[in-house]
């Protein structure tokens, strides 16, 4: 059933658990993730990001999300993640999106702001959820959304600052934020530095669901410790698509002798390959 975000995550508070996120730019890897969510009889959010509208466009890849969603036995959102302006929102609500995310975060603080207040205006109208970003999640270089130099200080500087989200949720009415406090987006290169008293103090002064960008890779305990400083969405990809890639490579490796392959086989290999992947992190956000 399709179901906005703040439903999802207004239990998943009661529950102290997240959901999970999903990028789906391919129908494998939205089947992949709905079947998962099923099996396992939980909310899941299946999220399509502006940036991956160079391997589909939201026009086509739009349609078939909310069909799935809609389809589904259980709660599914559909959700654009890292929207840039009003108009792609626009564009992702008139489709049927039950979520957005408006990524303003580059812009000084008053101008993100604007922009953000002008989307939940239009959102909210329509009984659509939004997710704003306040910091900037940065990219690990490989797979990665997002890039920044590694300067440590600089770093430091772009964590979300926990007054400013209180006053940035209060002045925008957002119903979920996307705060920065050590993930990337990306496959992590090093060991990943999380501020979990940043992550602490955010979720006590904003008092709403704080999303996690650059959700894969990271420990149990990771999860767990940001889940219990509230995290009620994590948004996952990298990891999912890497298990994707790499079942089809140990397919070619392992028949190479065979030298006949078609194409069809390889979607089935990829689609069960993301859907363990991502069934392993669901259990893991819903603490099953």
């Amino acid at each position: 059933m399709l179901v906005t975000l703040q439903e999802v995550l207004e239990e998943a508070i009661k529950g102290n658990y997240a959901v999970g996120a999903f990028n789906s730019p391919t129908l494998e890897s939205a089947r992949a993730v709905v079947e998962a969510a099923e099996e396992l009889n939980v909310p899941v959010i299946l999220s399509h990001a502006e940036v991956h509208d160079e391997i589909i466009p939201i026009e086509v890849i739009g349609p078939i999300l909310i069909d799935l969603a809609k389809k589904a036995t259980v709660p599914v959102v559909v959700h654009l993640d890292h929207g840039s302006s009003l108009e792609t929102v626009k564009k992702a609500i008139g489709l049927g999106f039950s979520s957005v995310m408006i990524d303003a975060s580059h812009l000084e603080y008053d101008d993100n702001v604007k922009v953000v207040k002008e989307v939940v205006k239009y959102a909210h109208a329509q009984n659509v959820s939004v997710e704003a970003e306040l910091g900037t999640i940065t990219s690990s270089g490989l797979g990665g959304e997002e890039s920044l130099g590694n300067d440590s200080h600089e770093i430091i500087e772009i964590y979300t600052n926990p007054e400013i989200a209180q006053d940035f949720v209060q002045q925008t009415g957002i119903d979920a934020l996307a705060a920065s406090f050590g993930t990337v987006h990306g496959i992590y290169m090093t060991e990943p530095n999380l501020d979990f008293k940043r992550l602490q103090q955010i979720s006590d002064r904003i008092q709403l669901p704080v999303v996690m960008h650059g959700g894969s890779g990271l420990s149990e305990h990771e999860y767990r410790t940001a889940i219990n400083a509230g995290v009620r969405k994590i948004n996952y990809y990298s990891y999912a698509a890497k298990a994707g890639a790499q079942a089809i490579l140990d397919k070619v490796n392992q028949e190479s002798k065979s030298m006949v392959f078609f194409y069809h086989d390889f979607t089935v290999i990829a689609k069960n390959s993301m859907k363990r992947n991502v069934k392993g992190a669901m259990q893991l956000f819903m603490n099953k």
